[in-house]
């Protein structure tokens, strides 16, 4: 049995390289490591690409990261065909930036559209070119209004960051958490609130994704549509760019 993955991308968003230690290779050509800057998919948001590098130069390419049985570990899914380490080999990971930074880009701007729209959260989906988020809601708004309130946001460069509180704190207080279907990772002893604004004048959100350190960083955003999902719920799709532009 495989000792617990540390995940350091919970403490570093921008981590992009880090030395590990193989601990597990699995029939299926799963690795585990000792510890990973690799975000694994969770909450919306796809786990990362990107490649290890062996003691010999060689690389082992990368699919999207996943969890396993529980959070606490993280599984590294080679390309077919690949060579496969060893357990206790060496590794310098290096994880696809450009696709990470994107989607840290969008992580947080569905942080802020749910801030231009106060509702429950029924659903979301981060993704590298259009994100949605699906809300519980009945009313009527206008897509260009929320675009403008969504940049204004972006152009007040708000600071994003993280603080923590354990899990009985976060039971305790179940109402900070706007998503109906998805729960914050927990099990882990601790829980990351992602913050917006000084002293989380803007947000507070429990969620376990990557986020970029100031709102400017977001870029320009628009809402490219509003789509009815039924008699109660919003389906709000978010895409770079401004609307007359691609990202």
């Amino acid at each position: 049995m495989t000792k617990p993955v540390t995940p350091l991308f919970r403490d570093d968003f921008y981590l992009s390289t880090a030395e590990a230690v193989v601990t597990a290779v699995h029939e299926d050509g799963g690795i585990e490591l000792d510890q990973t800057c690799f975000y694994a998919t969770s909450g919306g948001q796809p786990g990362d690409t990107g490649f290890f590098e062996r003691a010999d130069g060689s690389r082992i390419a990368l699919g999207p990261t996943v969890h396993g049985p529980t959070k606490d570990i993280i599984i590294h899914r080679p390309i077919e065909g690949v060579a496969l380490p060893i357990v206790g080999e060496k590794l310098v990971l290096h994880i696809d930036w450009p696709r990470r930074y994107r989607l840290m880009r969008m992580h947080t701007a569905c942080h802020l559209l749910s801030v231009v729209c106060p509702f429950p959260i029924t659903g979301a989906a981060v993704g590298e070119e259009e994100s949605r988020v699906d809300f519980d809601m009945t009313e009527t708004i206008d897509r260009d209004e929320v675009t403008a309130k969504l940049m204004q946001l972006v152009t007040e460069n708000h600071p994003v960051y993280v603080q923590w509180i354990t899990d009985a704190e976060l039971a305790a207080n179940p109402g900070i958490v706007k998503s109906k279907n998805v729960r914050p990772p927990m099990g882990m002893g601790r829980v990351s609130l992602v913050c917006i604004g000084e002293e989380s004048a803007i947000d507070s959100q429990p969620c376990g994704g990557t986020h970029v350190s100031e709102t400017q960083e977001v870029g320009a955003i628009h809402i490219s549509k509003i789509e009815k999902k039924g008699k109660e719920n919003r389906r709000f799709r978010i895409q770079f760019g401004s609307p007359s532009s691609a990202a």
